[in-house]
């Protein structure tokens, strides 16, 4: 198995760093915190789980606690690196927490998001203001003022990767945001379309057309996604069985499992694990 470095503990559970020409570390890396990365002009390559993703101007990438990253190809970064946990996203008032479940509870979908110039110059000027109030002097309520900074990026952030101002609002988008606050809670135990749909008082059918109309994908799409990224994710960066991580995601039998894998992601558990014991 490789050799992964678990992210260290940050003072509060918030940080945000400047980089210039920053050549990054390489090593593997595996998430303590989210973490949002602008990037104002970059090079190389950044493997998210078993994502690559190219390193270039006007990016922003979104991480997910628990996601295993690590740059390559003589990588260099000019922009803005967030972490942040969920206790610290807990102070920020509760009309953002939805904006942090689009985001990063489908890092699949999300994982990378490209700006305009228009967007790359806003976003920098909201980061540099963060950082700023962030390295002040430390004063009474200063994370509270750090906290609202980033509801204004999240919810920036939002309206770039999904919708526009009028839709919103919408009555179906504020369903798909509960559906995917749900899903980031629940995915582990419950696969089903249905089920999500009856939490939530609406008709599978319905759920699966806001889904499709907010994401691009139907719901039991997203709800596999999910599966199937935490799936990887153990079968790269940890040593349990294969039996252990059916179970773990509430698959009844391990043939279970690999069958809803090898649908979803072309490949059988196994082989998709010695894959990487190969590399």
């Amino acid at each position: 198995m490789r050799a992964i470095v678990t992210e260290p503990a940050i003072v509060n559970s918030f940080s945000i760093e400047r980089f210039e020409k920053c050549i990054p570390d390489t090593s593997f890396t595996r998430l303590s915190y989210h973490r949002i990365l602008l990037v104002e002009s970059g090079t190389g390559t950044l493997t998210i789980d078993d994502g690559i993703f190219e390193i270039r101007k006007s990016n922003v990438f979104l991480l997910s606690k628990g996601q295993v990253y690590t740059f390559q190809n003589s990588p260099t970064i000019t922009g803005y690196v967030i972490s942040f946990g969920d206790c610290f996203w807990d102070t920020t008032p509760r009309s953002a927490s939805n904006c942090k479940a689009v985001l990063f509870n489908n890092t699949i979908a999300n994982q990378q998001l490209q700006l305009n110039n228009i967007e790359l110059s806003e976003f920098s000027f909201l980061f540099g203001l963060l950082l700023k109030e962030y390295e002040s002097p430390q004063y009474i309520n200063q994370m509270d003022a750090v906290a609202a900074y980033l509801k204004i990026i999240m919810i920036k952030l939002a309206n770039v990767k999904i919708m526009d101002e009028a839709a919103f609002d919408s009555q179906d988008y504020l369903l798909y945001r509960k559906f995917m606050e749900l899903l980031s809670v629940q995915f582990r135990y419950c696969h089903s379309v249905n089920k999500y749909a009856e939490i939530l008082h609406i008709t599978s059918r319905r759920l699966s057309e806001l889904c499709k109309r907010c994401s691009g994908m139907t719901a039991k799409e997203i709800i596999s996604g999910q599966i199937i990224a935490e799936a990887k994710r153990s079968l790269q960066f940890s040593s349990d069985p294969v039996k252990e991580i059916a179970y773990e995601l509430s698959f009844s039998t391990p043939e279970q499992f690999s069958h809803f894998f090898k649908k979803n992601a072309k490949i059988s558990p196994a082989d998709y694990r010695h894959q990487f014991i190969a590399i």
